[in-house]
């Protein structure tokens, strides 16, 4: 039997949620806050830590750890992904699910924050074992979450089978179908027309809003070609940028002239990663960092620009397709060389958007177009954006500060407006 112990302060998360913290600390000083709504806004209103048991195929029993942290529900029910990775701890997902709320209070739509996730290598597992995982976590969950209550959706090593069997299961103690319970499901299922490349594209807009110029020509590297940053690299490259280097667990690779980024997700397709590709040169995954482009779309895990390599970027503009991709260090690094960085909570909240029209869709028994979805995710990315690009120029903040200023204080608003129950 393999059991999992609990996160001690040194677990890797913790780092995620310093970050989390330091953002929310500079956002309460330039918003006034008093220390009360401050303690209130960094503490989480509900997490829980739960044992998954697992049967696997040769008989064996593995028990893993489970979390699912809500973070605030001020401005509506819980949203958040459900990750599954082997460094996933409950340092890392308080600090998702605090994202999560100032990402949503940012984009005006009436969710508050959450995550979930599951401390496991989903690839070392079958599929009738992700499955038995899947079902008995949701079962540890399940009092928590529910269409008006928290929805959770996909995020790392999750992905719209793993909603199903969510929906499925959810469902079955409910005693009849409720596809509201979670976005980013199997369209046949009742998920929208849209969602698997809605974070990528949200990606792309800001980008594209950020970069105040033509994208024709305008040199792109993305770090982690997955299931975000391969189809950023498309949209961006589709919109006239030159896609140089891409990368992922397998490797970096680089090609001067640009790559053909369709050609590239094929040869991941049938190889499993970038490394090996014929038609450009291989990289390290540092020297991708370091290239000399116009953007650069850190799209895979949380903590990759840190002190130690952000003097040594020369990207003038960093689109932050993952959560968390920028320790507070390497951000005054940034800062002080004229590094534009568009945050997280604003560059990759396509993902949640069009989460809220799934769920909407749900609720109304209702179903929009693709045209209709990718009008409304642009509407709203276009507009946050362009809020915070304001505010920034005003106070003369970072972009970052600017948006946690708006999030951060969208909430706080909430919480006195609804006061404090006796």
């Amino acid at each position: 039997m393999t059991i999992m112990v609990p996160s001690t302060a040194t677990a890797p998360g913790r780092q995620a949620l310093d970050s989390a913290l330091h953002q929310l600390g500079q956002a309460a000083e330039h918003l006034g806050l008093d220390d009360g709504l401050r303690t209130m806004l960094a503490t989480p209103r509900r997490s829980l830590t739960v044992s998954v048991p697992v049967r696997r195929e040769d008989g064996r029993m593995d028990v893993v750890q489970g979390f699912r942290v809500q973070h605030n529900v001020s401005r509506g029910p819980a949203k958040g992904g459900i990750r599954f990775h082997p460094s996933t701890d409950i340092h890392e997902v308080t600090a998702l699910a605090m994202w999560m709320t100032w990402k949503c209070a940012l984009v005006g739509i009436p969710y508050g924050g959450a995550k979930g996730g599951v401390s496991v290598d989903p690839t070392e597992l079958t599929t009738r074992e992700l499955e038995r995982l899947t079902r008995r976590y949701v079962n540890e969950i399940l009092p928590l979450i529910g269409p008006e209550k928290d929805i959770p959706a996909p995020d790392v090593g999750t992905d719209e089978q793993t909603m199903a069997w969510i929906m499925d299961t959810y469902s079955v103690n409910t005693g009849y179908s409720v596809p509201g319970v979670v976005t980013g499901k199997p369209m046949t299922l009742g998920g929208s027309l849209g969602r698997a490349g809605s974070t990528s594209r949200g990606v792309q807009i800001a980008a594209l809003a950020a970069l105040g110029r033509s994208p024709e020509g305008a040199r792109v590297a993305v770090q982690g070609f997955g299931k975000v940053g391969a189809l950023a690299a498309q949209y961006l490259a589709d919109a006239g940028c030159r896609v140089v280097a891409v990368s992922d667990i397998s490797g970096a690779i680089y090609s001067a002239s640009g790559l053909d980024v369709s050609d590239v997700r094929a040869w991941v397709a049938e190889s499993g990663g970038v490394y090996g590709y014929r038609h450009a040169d291989a990289l390290s995954h540092d020297e991708l960092f370091e290239l000399d482009v116009d953007v650069l779309v850190p799209a895979a895990l949380e903590g990759v620009i840190t002190a130690e390599n952000a003097p040594r970027i020369k990207a003038r503009l960093i689109v932050e397709g993952a959560n968390g991709p920028t320790t507070p260090e390497a951000d005054e690094i940034l800062a002080a060389n004229g590094t534009v960085i568009v945050p997280d909570i604003l560059a990759n909240a396509g993902g949640v958007i069009v989460s809220y029209l799934e769920w909407v869709q749900n609720m109304q028994a209702y179903s929009w177009s693709a045209a209709e979805v990718e009008m409304k995710l642009r509407d709203l990315m276009e507009g946050a954006y362009g809020e915070v690009r304001s505010l920034a120029t005003d106070r003369a903040l970072t972009l970052r500060q600017a948006a946690h200023v708006i999030g951060v204080g969208r909430v706080a608003e909430a919480h006195q407006m609804r006061g404090l129950y006796p």
